[in-house]
């Protein structure tokens, strides 16, 4: 294996890495702090995810001899922030078990997988518009109080975009480093180089949360996520056993879940680096790439400490900035995929206004509601168009 291992297979794995780290990590910290979570379990956060993926790519790879990549979820990470804050730590905590749990318990179920990727894809991905959205618009809100910066960022978003798309968020996030400093934001801190450490949350369950944050989460990143990672590999001929990295996903997500791993799953877009031409001629050895990818992330993972200080110490019109434009791309996306099919756009359009408002009713919130209200428009009109195919002629 290290007599196969080249610098194309390094520099795929590097490069998926950065490009999915730098991408959605602002999102991730966004979200633990969201839950309600100290500085210590928002590294927590960083240090089991970092660890659960590294070590599920690098095992899952050797063991089937293909490039199986890994990631977390950025659409859950994006739902989080804006239906955690609602319940105790504990009890968001004790979702991420039970949504591995479901991701467990799918992989091994096969009437339960086709229940969920039955979904019409229109209202998934509308489901995921409607999360997203809100964010995105903060790319605008503090437009008035830093016009500068907001046009900074924007231009460099349009026009690193069109000469320089895979590298656009790491673009960004060193303007964000380089604006953070002349705000004076980074100048005055410690940077310590400790190794993160782990903080144990006893999960605690309550119906409410498994029902408006467990099974959301389940659903989001089960639809956008492990579909599309599965529907990749394909692409590439790689074919794993997605049951079994399924419910080995599933399984570390229940075992980290309590300091912070709230998601694993198929990555996507950043999996296609580490399985194309420029991770290597040699097809058979293209997994070295995802294990290069593995090891990044473990040490990314083990020092969460310093990117958790970088973020946390960034102005509020940065933070915005870069998750807002992060989401874009999933944005268009989603919106471009929730029209498609005519007779869905009803549902699909109820379904988007319904989660992007933020209500909450009975305890439950807006992406429960607007799931719910999208699937119950599908149902109506599949039974309308049935009776008037078998409604008699007269």
């Amino acid at each position: 294996m290290t007599k196969a291992l080249s610098v194309s297979h390094i520099a795929a794995g590097l490069t998926a890495v950065v490009v999915g780290y730098s991408s959605a990590v602002v999102l991730v910290i966004e979200a633990a702090r969201a839950a309600g979570s100290s500085g210590s379990m928002v590294v927590s956060w960083l240090f089991a995810l970092g660890i659960g993926m590294g070590v599920s790519c690098i095992v899952f790879s050797l063991w089937y001899k293909m490039p199986v990549v890994t990631a977390w979820s950025t659409p859950g990470a994006a739902f989080l922030i804006s239906a955690a804050a609602v319940f105790p730590l504990a009890e968001v905590i004790g979702a991420f078990v039970i949504a591995g749990a479901l991701t467990f318990l799918c992989a091994l179920n096969r009437p339960l997988m086709r229940f969920i990727t039955a979904i019409p894809s229109n209202i998934a991905s509308a489901l995921l518009a409607g999360i997203v959205l809100p964010i995105c618009l903060n790319v605008f809100v503090d437009v008035s109080q830093a016009p500068l910066i907001t046009a900074l960022f924007v231009i460099t978003y349009i026009i690193a975009g069109q000469l320089f798309p895979r590298f656009l968020m790491m673009l960004l996030l060193a303007l964000g480093v380089a604006c953070s400093i002349w705000a004076g934001n980074l100048t005055q801190l410690d940077w310590q180089a400790d190794l993160a450490l782990p903080v144990w949350i006893t999960p605690e369950f309550s119906v409410t949360a498994c029902i408006s944050l467990a099974l959301p989460l389940f659903v989001i990143t089960m639809l956008s996520q492990n579909v599309p990672g599965m529907a990749i590999l394909k692409s590439y001929d790689y074919q794993p056993d997605h049951r079994t990295v399924l419910a080995g996903l599933g399984a570390l997500q229940m075992g980290l879940g309590p300091m912070g791993g709230f998601t694993f799953n198929y990555a996507a877009i950043t999996a296609a680096i580490c399985m194309g031409e420029d991770a290597g001629r040699q097809r058979e050895y293209r997994y070295l790439a995802a294990v290069i990818a593995g090891i990044a992330y473990i040490l990314l993972g083990l020092a969460a400490g310093l990117v958790v200080t970088l973020f946390t110490h960034m102005p509020d019109v940065v933070i915005h900035l870069l998750a807002g434009l992060a989401l874009l791309g999933t944005l268009q996306s989603a919106l471009l995929n929730s029209m498609v099919q005519e007779r869905y756009r009803k549902a699909a359009l109820m379904t988007l206004v319904c989660t992007a408002s933020g209500m909450s009713l009975f305890q439950l919130g807006a992406p429960v509601w607007g799931l719910g209200l999208g699937l119950t428009m599908v149902a109506l009109e599949k039974r309308r168009s049935l009776s008037a195919h078998t409604a008699p002629l007269r």
